[in-house]
Formats: C-alpha cells, sequence, structure tokens
C-alpha cells in the first residue's frame, strides 16, 4: 500500500468512525425524547423537547459538515499519480506532507506527519496547478515544492 493509500485510508476511516458517532448521538436523543414524551406533560416536558430538537439539529448540522468531506474523500483515487497540484494531491515541501482533500486533522503515518488542506484553503488556491520546483511563502517562511504523488 502506497503512503497516499494509507493516509486516504486513515481519513476515511477517520471519517467514518465520526458518522457513526453522530449518528448514534441523533438516534439516542430521537429515543429520548420518545420515551420523554410518553411519561411527561407542562411546560418543563415542552421546554426539554425543545432543547433536544436544538441539539437535534446541531448534530444533523455537524453530520452534514462531516458528509460533506467524506464525499471530498470519495472523489479521490490515491493510485493517482499527479505531476500538477489537484485534489489527492500529496505535495512534499520542505519535508512537511499536504494532503490536497479536506480540512482534517493533522496525522501522523510512518512516522511522518500529514497535513489535510481543503481546495478552498488559501494556501491550495496558490497552489493548484503548480508544478515540482514551484515556491509559495507561509508565516514569512518559503517553501519550494519537492515532489508531488
Amino acid at each position: 500500500m502506497t503512503q497516499k493509500q494509507k493516509i486516504l485510508q486513515h481519513y476515511n476511516q477517520l471519517l467514518q468512525d465520526r458518522i457513526d458517532i453522530f449518528r448514534d448521538m441523533i438516534a439516542d436523543l430521537t429515543q429520548d425524547a420518545l420515551n420523554d414524551a410518553k411519561g411527561s406533560a407542562g411546560d418543563k416536558h415542552e421546554t426539554a423537547l425543545s432543547m433536544m430538537h436544538l441539539e437535534q439539529e446541531k448534530l444533523n448540522h455537524k453530520l452534514k459538515e462531516i458528509l460533506n468531506q467524506k464525499a471530498i474523500l470519495d472523489k479521490i483515487d490515491a493510485s493517482t499519480m499527479h505531476s500538477k497540484i489537484a485534489l489527492g494531491s500529496l505535495v512534499q515541501a520542505n519535508g512537511m506532507l499536504l494532503f490536497i482533500s479536506a480540512a482534517l486533522p493533522k496525522i501522523t503515518i510512518d512516522g511522518k506527519t500529514i497535513i489535510a488542506v481543503s481546495l478552498q484553503s488559501p494556501l491550495v488556491t496558490k497552489l493548484i496547478g503548480q508544478e515540482k520546483g514551484f515556491t509559495f511563502e507561509i508565516n514569512a517562511s518559503i517553501y519550494t515544492i519537492e515532489t508531488i504523488q
């Protein structure tokens, strides 16, 4: 398995775990609301149901965000090698590894730190379409693209 395939697999698993957690939380809230509806009446009951409904809306919003990130990852073919930076590229610059995908947490695979950045980030908008040897600046530091996978 290539490094890029390991990275993609890791992020897919991370997002799937989050999807499962949020779906479980939403299901638990729905069940709690049903159980509460059977045994309560009055203003206190209505307030509790309203609070559960608001929490469920927040969880649904978060779940939608994660599903959107998963949809982006699903578009990536980790076996494709890129000569120019595009969605799914693994870019090495001054030893730093950037995975062009979605904004996801930093991970470490095989002792190397990978930073996942979204297509919408200002950095990636500068890098899209660039080739090996391109130089760019982040926080007053100069980076040169060493490899693109």
